[in-house]
Formats: structure tokens, sequence, C-alpha cells
């Protein structure tokens, strides 16, 4: 006799598997660049120096938004392609003697 069996639904959160933006970029590098406008603009204390630095922010994080709505995760992925080599020897292990 087979038994009809339903299966548990579990829900998955939204909040939980998107990523971490803000202002529509990534977050960090939005308050990075935040920070490196706003220390640009009270050590230089210039009306220039404001809009200069008002202006770069600005453009940053629009050019920030960009590549996050290509790809949310492309910091990540980019720092992750920094640490590889670029060869790598046909081994069969790492551990194997030259």
């Amino acid at each position: 006799m087979v038994e009809s069996t339903t299966l548990q639904r579990n829900p998955i959160h939204r909040a939980l598997s998107r990523p971490n933006l803000l202002l529509g970029a990534d977050r960090e590098l939005v308050l990075i660049t935040g920070l490196a406008s706003i220390i640009l603009i009270f050590v230089v204390l210039t009306i220039y120096s404001a809009l200069f630095g008002a202006t770069l922010w600005i453009v940053i994080v629009a050019a920030l938004r960009m590549m996050a709505k290509a790809d949310p995760l492309m910091r990540r992925v980019y720092v992750r392609h920094m640490t590889y080599k670029p060869y790598y020897r046909a081994t069969s292990t790492p551990w194997r003697r030259y």
C-alpha cells in the first residue's frame, strides 16, 4: 500500500538570499567612496573641494550601481579572481615532487 505523503514547504525569505546593497550598489564600496569624498571635502575646506567631492561621489556611485546591476557579486568575484595564479602546471597533485 502506497501512502501519499506531502512535501513540507519551507519559505526562503528574500532578505536572506539577496545581496547586501546600499543605494543600489555594493555596500562596502559605497561607504568607502563616501568616506573618501567626506575626507576630501573636510580636509581641503574650500567650495571647490566640496563641489568636486560631491560630484566625484555621485559619479562613482552611479558607476557602482551599473556594476551591481550587471552582477551584484562582481566585487567578490574580482577579488577571488585576483588570487588565482596566471598559470597552473599540469600535475596530478599539488604535493608532487618536480
